[in-house]
């Protein structure tokens, strides 16, 4: 059990609108830790939605789900507020960085809402995590005044900067030509094999997907295949 990062165990969601209608059908995962993982699915399969399931985000689900060795299922509203910001870091498709804030001030963001290191050290572990993308020289810029690729990277240090034990993305990749999804890509593999760190990620990317340590396909709410 100690390996394992995240682990969801028969989890089923219905939309319930105009008709119950079954999005994710008994679906059970399991995801060790150092483990980069890309779930892939037609449009509609339901991989954004299971993503959303298993960040915590949505909890309205039957099943059973578990982050880290601790049962996130049943928690209140807030504990699980504060398990997202201590045990997972978020990549999205568009980065969501505040414009008008630098990107040093955009990475610190997650850590001072955690409270756990006096700002003086936030800043600098952003500064670090900057360092290890590369672009530590825009830290002082505007976040809007960064290209696309440059952006994505501060947005995956600022997922980083609480030291979660997964990374979730939900198409990380899709805003970005081919050099920069090869740069996130590279990002992420030397994440998961020389930081140990967890990374699941939902990608229409067949490339991008192949590249990882394994890929889960969804059809119909259900999983097809869980890789190797």
């Amino acid at each position: 059990m100690a390996d394992t990062a995240l682990k969801a165990t028969n989890i089923t969601k219905f939309f319930h609108d105009p008709v119950d209608m079954p999005v994710l059908k008994g679906i059970s995962i399991e995801v060790k830790k150092g483990e980069f993982i890309s779930i892939v699915g037609k449009s509609g399969c339901g991989k954004s939605t299971l993503l959303y399931v298993l960040s915590t985000m949505d909890t309205d689900y039957e099943g059973k789900l578990e982050i880290n060795g601790e049962l996130a299922t049943g928690k209140t509203l807030n504990s699980l507020a504060a398990l997202r910001n201590a045990s997972i870091g978020f990549v999205f498709q568009f980065h969501y960085l505040l414009p008008d804030f630098t990107c040093l001030k955009n990475v610190m963001i997650p850590a001072l809402k955690l409270g756990k290191y006096s700002y003086k050290e936030v800043e600098e572990r952003a500064w670090e995590k900057l360092k290890m993308f590369g672009v530590e020289e825009q830290a002082k810029k505007r976040a809007n005044k960064l290209s696309g690729g440059q952006q994505q990277r501060v947005a995956i240090a600022r997922a980083l900067i609480n030291d979660p034990a997964i990374i979730m993305c939900d198409e990380p990749t899709g805003n970005l030509d081919s050099k920069n999804t090869n740069i996130v890509f590279d990002l992420f593999q030397k994440l998961s094999k020389e930081f140990n760190q967890t990374i699941i990620t939902v990608t229409h990317d067949e490339d991008f997907a192949k590249r990882s340590d394994r890929i889960i396909e969804m059809a119909d709410g259900e999983i097809r295949s869980h890789g190797h």
